[in-house]
């Protein structure tokens, strides 16, 4: 089996596994015996166990392996002013894939109307956490110790003391070359380790899930079903419909090629559901198996990583929407006009803030006047879709990191149109036998 078909099948496994596990628990001769200890033990201290030293692997990465490719890429442009023209088409491409992601979800939550004639009774509320002035998060993306930004995963932050770093090198001269022989260096070793983590993946994978769905189940979704079903939907009509016609249209390159070169990352996206984690994965996979140069995608991934909110701004739309429904409170084309600007502005602001997807959920209710309480009223599916709006933002990641590169000149077409592209990765999945 190749390591993508490895990984599918442990994401199977596991939901099916932690499906029965919660199936198990909550019958009441197991929840009055002995055997739910043995259970709680299984999910509560090897699953979690194992499936958390997995994330801490990934997240390992992230740091060294964005700051070493991007110094790299910087180096590689040869011709700096490029940077500035990659760097406002990206900005342009994610801002615009946002705005056309919530606004859909709202024409879509409009036509379904997810929230008429539910009766939704919720003791439960929502404290919405501060988000931080726009000044403050603008002066946040310039570090003053870049030291401190590493060790807190700050990206934005990272992003710009590594582009600084790679533009002096450029200027160093002899000094300068012998520096990028020294990250180019750095950056083999480190594509070396997302390998080794790469075989890894179906065992984190396998545990991550297995302990999401012994204790969620499926009644949270039962219970939300309409509300769930319109956002999967947009999900996927965002993903495979609208990516794909940009990527056709801008591009003239199949679609199909890089949703089936996509597989692997969308395990890894949907079972950490975090675009973070998961840029060591996608980052390789762009360059390796799309062909867009690392000058382009050491600089679209990382960015799109931490601003790309395309899945989450589908959630924020669909949700708005139901929760103005489930209070019956009729939304003018005025407030669905904020709700777009402001879920697309706050993409930008709150990208560094843990929870965001709440966060600028919350700003856009208080923003039309509708109760911040409601967000109780999805929070028990919403670690679910968490997982699939992470998988949506990494396909637009990919995508958008394709078409700059298709329009800088700066893609490999020969990679791109080679299904078996990324030789080294290929002899992980499909190993040799000694004869």
């Amino acid at each position: 089996m190749t390591l993508t078909s490895r990984i599918l099948l442990a994401m199977v496994l596991g939901v099916f596994v932690g499906s029965v596990l919660n199936i198990i628990t909550n019958m009441t001769w197991v929840a009055e015996g002995r055997i739910i200890w043995a259970i709680d033990i299984l999910v509560d201290d090897i699953l979690d166990a194992v499936g958390l030293v997995f994330i801490s692997l990934l997240k390992l990465l992230v740091v060294p392996l964005v700051f070493v490719s991007l110094v790299c890429g910087v180096t590689a442009l040869g011709d700096n002013a490029r940077m500035g023209a990659i760097a406002s088409k990206t900005l342009v491409m994610y801002l615009f894939t946002t705005a056309l992601a919530i606004s859909v979800a709202i024409l879509m939550a409009l036509l379904i109307q997810p929230g008429v004639g539910a009766d939704f009774v919720s003791a439960a509320s929502y404290s919405a956490t501060q988000a931080p002035p726009l000044k403050q998060v603008f002066v946040d993306i310039f570090p003053s110790n870049p030291i401190r930004a590493m060790a807190e995963g700050k990206m934005l932050q990272v992003i710009v003391f590594a582009l600084l770093v790679g533009y002096s090198i450029t200027l160093a001269g002899n000094a300068g070359k012998r520096t990028t022989a020294i990250f180019r260096d750095f950056e083999h070793v480190i594509m070396k380790m997302v390998e080794v983590l790469m075989t890894l993946a179906p065992y984190g994978v396998f545990c991550l899930l297995a302990k999401l769905f012994s204790e969620l189940g499926f009644e949270a979704i039962l219970e939300l079903g309409k509300y769930f079903l319109t956002v999967v939907f947009v999900l996927f009509l965002h993903a495979f419909g609208i990516y794909a016609l940009l990527l056709r249209t801008l591009t003239g390159l199949s679609p199909k090629l890089l949703f089936a070169k996509m597989r692997h990352v969308w395990a890894f996206a949907f079972s950490t559901a975090s675009s973070g984690a998961t840029i060591p994965i996608t980052l390789r996979a762009v360059e390796k198996r799309l062909g867009v140069n690392n000058s382009v995608a050491s600089f679209t991934v990382p960015l799109g990583a931490t601003i790309n909110m395309d899945g989450t701004a589908i959630m924020q739309g669909v949700a708005t929407v139901f929760i103005a429904q489930v209070y019956n409170i009729p939304l003018g084309p005025g407030e669905l006009i904020t709700v777009v600007l402001t879920a697309t502005l706050a993409s930008v602001g709150t990208a560094a803030v843990p929870g965001v997807g709440l966060i600028t959920l919350a700003m856009v209710l208080q923003q039309v006047g509708l109760p911040v309480e409601g967000i109780a009223l999805i929070i028990g599916v919403d670690r679910i879709l968490d997982m699939l709006r992470t998988a949506v933002n990494v396909t637009g990641d990919a995508t958008v990191a394709v078409i700059v590169a298709n329009n800088e000149g700066a893609l490999d077409k020969n990679i791109f149109l080679d299904p078996d592209a990324d030789v080294l990765t290929e002899a992980i999945e499909e190993p040799v036998e000694d004869s």
